[in-house]
């Protein structure tokens, strides 16, 4: 309850408000026959008030400037922020460096080795043929070509080399990569832009990672080679995006995996794709010269035509023992990528003698397919001398070329197992003389399978080799992990 003597004050205070706006000039006005108060006087200086306060500035420098002193003391204040992040004890570590040809046998540190860490599965670094086509380039082109492709840096040897891929493979047309890694992640943006979908494997190497991530496109991870998941993926996609009909889809693969050395069911991913409209997309980098009856990689592996598979792109650092990559397939699929694949239209081409090494490999290979043969027995021969390791088990495909060798029982944590596994691979070299290597992988790597110890087979490998690795890895492997407990 107000008490009386208040309220006589606001009956007093409102009547002398509206007494003194009567009298006023402004405290009224008819405007096309309507009555305006002196209420619209008040808003309308509030109204000028506010645009006032807009339009002033919010900061007035400092009259004075700053002096010399301080301007020095606040620069040496001044910390900047780090351009990298802090180096970790795992960045820091020394890796071995070959002092010879990465051959079967190399030399570390003055000293010979087996080496089981090279992707040489043929075993043609320093092949006669291969040198001698070499030669023969750097003396009639050069070193490089000083210019990409589409600006007078294509030579006759890399349309050479181009109808020799598309020939040894079966297909209409093949286009060459620079660096083999560029491949995959210069031909994926190429196709697959923001809002198409692409279906891919969880356990593909950096280079797709990358690829996917320069795409933009909507990315969906299944398992690792699990083709229930795959088909699980591809029908809830078609089923729950209304517009996925309308959008371009790929399913991603690698024929061998990089991460796990197993080998993917192409039939089965084939008989998927044509069944939910899907594309593939696959890297044969640790394919080719390796699987099938002559080496064409996975197709003749699974007796499957090649053109069932969209778009094959392989890096030619590792069977063929030279450098650079290409993709494969058809005319149209090809002359997309020589106007649209960054890693083509902008990097110089590749040096001239590599693409001629690259052609001469390829004329061993299918003038020997004994190659592949040797090839098949020797990883034969590692899988049988590793399957009883302490502590250690393989869980690659028994063809894959690439043999790897996980923890199993492992410490909880990634971190953990590498350096076990780190130093298993460090005490075989040190005190065997064999080298391999552990899956260390970058912090911009996101592939979430175990890691392991890789051991990359070649057709070079005599037995004596592979009996030493085998050796060498159940002896420091049973002292390492039986010292950790």
């Amino acid at each position: 309850m107000i008490p009386e003597g208040t309220v006589n004050v606001l009956q007093r205070a409102v009547g002398w408000a509206t007494s003194s706006f009567e009298g006023a000039p402004l405290s009224g006005a008819v405007v096309f026959g309507v009555p305006i108060g002196g209420h619209f006087f008040i808003e309308g200086f509030f109204v000028l008030v506010i645009v006032y306060l807009l339009l002033s500035k919010s900061y007035k420098p400092p009259r004075k400037p700053l002096t010399e002193e301080e301007i020095d003391q606040l620069c040496a204040e001044w910390t900047p922020e780090s351009l990298i992040p802090p180096l970790t004890e795992e960045m820091q570590q020394d890796v071995p460096v070959l002092e010879s040809a990465a051959g079967p046998h190399t030399t570390i540190n003055g000293k010979e080795v087996v080496n089981f860490a090279s992707a040489n599965y043929l075993g043609l670094i320093g092949h006669p043929k291969l040198i001698e086509s070499c030669t023969s380039a750097l003396e009639k082109y050069g070193v490089g070509s000083c210019g990409p492709r589409g600006f007078y840096g294509t030579i006759d040897v890399h349309l050479d080399c181009e109808a020799r891929i598309a020939k040894f493979l079966g297909t209409p047309d093949s286009i060459l990569y620079s660096y083999g890694l560029s491949t995959m992640f210069s031909a994926i943006p190429a196709f697959s832009k923001k809002g198409d979908i692409i279906v891919v494997d969880e356990g593909v190497h950096w280079g797709i990672q990358n690829g996917l991530y320069l795409s933009r496109s909507s990315i969906k991870y299944f398992k690792h080679n699990d083709m229930t998941s795959l088909e699980s993926m591809l029908e809830k996609i078609t089923r729950e995006n209304k517009r996925a009909k309308k959008v371009r889809r790929y399913i991603v693969i690698e024929a061998v995996y990089q991460n796990s050395g197993q080998i993917a069911p192409v039939d089965e991913i084939i008989r998927l794709k044509e069944k939910f409209h899907f594309r593939v997309l696959m890297d044969e980098s640790n394919s080719l010269g390796v699987l099938g009856s002559s080496g064409r990689g996975i197709s003749e592996y699974y007796k499957v035509p090649i053109d069932k598979i969209d778009i094959v792109t392989a890096a030619m650092g590792h069977a063929l023992a030279t450098e650079g990559g290409f993709c494969t397939g058809n005319a149209r699929t090809i002359d997309h990528q020589r106007l649209s694949s960054s890693g083509y239209v902008f990097s110089a081409s590749l040096p001239p003698y590599l693409a001629s090494a690259a052609i001469s490999a390829i004329d061993v290979l299918d003038e020997n397919p004994v190659l592949v043969t040797k090839l098949k027995e020797n990883i034969a021969l590692l899988w049988a001398g590793l399957s009883d390791v302490l502590g250690l088990e393989i869980t690659s495909n028994p063809h894959s070329p690439i043999v790897f060798l996980k923890l199993k029982n492992s410490t909880g944590f990634s971190k953990g197992d590498l350096q076990l596994l780190g130093a298993i691979a460090g005490q075989v070299l040190k005190e065997h003389a064999v080298f391999v290597v552990s899956s260390k992988r970058s912090i911009l790597d996101k592939c979430p399978l175990p890691v392991g110890i890789k051991l990359l087979v070649s057709a070079a490998h005599s037995e004596s080799d592979i009996q030493k690795a085998c050796r060498a890895i159940k002896s420091v492997a049973a002292s390492v992990l039986r010292s950790h407990g």
